[in-house]
């Protein structure tokens, strides 16, 4: 488990578009069906990241949470299912399932989204505005398993909390840290 940070892509970018089976649902989910009038919120994790799985149950909370603020979130795994099947669509559901996942699960097989978003690690978080432009990306808090630090959330529900104020998003925003992307060989 090599700690990988965030590429932190540039602020203002537009979140590339999508269209990937929903292991939850079985149906096929595009960008456009999730994206928001008030904040989206893209997420790359997968199931067997020890930093993705030190977060997931309080990610969970924040995302019903902000769900009813009008907030749609997204979440995706690109990682290579040959060589670490308990990343396979069966198992994301099971994951999602298990941890009562309030939002899409979305595999991508040909890791092209994840390539699109420049995203690293797991987990990458990427917040869009309503016009669907970047305004945050980088850690969820600053817990890690190795630290005794709680699991809060803070740095990504500040970014959600000024956007449904109509404030500006604080541009001093610190990389996510977590495994690689499990990337095709």
């Amino acid at each position: 488990m090599a700690a990988t940070p965030s590429a932190m892509v540039e602020l203002g970018t537009k979140a590339p578009n999508f269209n990937l089976p929903d292991t939850i649902s079985g149906k096929q989910i595009s960008l456009d069906e999730i994206k928001s009038d008030k904040a989206t919120v893209v997420m790359f994790i997968c199931n067997h990241c020890p930093y993705v799985i030190h977060i997931i149950d309080e990610l969970s909370e924040v995302v019903k949470e902000y769900q009813k603020k009008g907030v749609n979130f997204a979440a995706i795994s690109s990682n290579d299912i040959v060589n670490y099947p308990q990343d396979s669509p069966e198992r994301m559901k099971e994951f999602a399932e298990a941890h009562k996942f309030s939002f899409p699960y979305l595999f991508d097989e040909t890791q092209e989204v994840a390539k699109a978003y420049k995203a690293e690690c797991t987990p990458d978080i990427f917040v869009y505005d309503k016009d669907m432009k970047l305004v945050y990306r980088g850690q969820f808090d600053d817990s890690r398993p190795s630290l005794s630090k709680p699991v809060t959330g803070k740095d990504l529900t500040a970014a959600l909390d000024a956007i449904l104020e109509g404030r500006p998003v604080d541009e001093n925003q610190i990389p996510s840290i977590g495994c690689n992307i499990k990337w095709k060989k």
